[in-house]
């Protein structure tokens, strides 16, 4: 790949900007690590929200059906029913997994492709919501649809 790893930087936090903001309602997440090797980078974003597990295969239906419509190859699927977790794959060759972790909490995180040595800067997009120093605590803030107990309906009524 003919890139910086400042450039994969960009492009993974690019990717993670894009998944993020395809969630709707929108949640609230916060940078969870950034780090370089010899010529990879990866970035991660730790969702603040709580995602009960009645939710949480509509939460990664939504994420994984985005990543599909993008072109991103799905790798692999852990359908467990504590850590299910998502692995995909961009046409340039990026890594992109959604996992979900202790408390039921979902981390996004990218690994770059191989890329010429440069300096990386720290990710530019703020988080949404407060920025926690390591480690990130369990999800804390509450939404009306992703922290319901309610599973979604899969009947939608009949227009009368």
């Amino acid at each position: 790949m003919n890139i910086t790893m400042q450039e994969a930087a960009e492009r993974a936090d690019a990717m993670l900007d894009a998944t993020l903001n395809a969630i709707k309602p929108e949640v609230n997440w916060t940078h969870s690590g950034a780090s370089e090797g010899e010529c990879d980078v990866s970035r991660e974003r730790t969702v603040m929200t709580v995602i009960s597990k009645e939710r949480r295969g509509n939460f990664i239906g939504v994420v994984q059906r985005f990543w599909e419509k993008n072109g991103y190859e799905i790798k692999s699927v852990n359908k467990s029913q504590k850590f299910p977790a998502v692995f995909a794959q961009s046409p340039d060759g990026f890594g992109i997994t959604l996992l979900v972790v202790k408390a039921g909490q979902v981390v996004l995180s990218v690994d770059s492709p191989c890329a010429k040595k440069s300096k990386v800067a720290d990710p530019t997009t703020p988080p949404k919501g407060p920025n926690y120093d390591y480690p990130v605590p369990e999800p804390n803030v509450h939404s009306d649809f992703w922290s319901s107990k309610e599973p979604i309906s899969t009947v939608s009524p009949s227009a009368g």
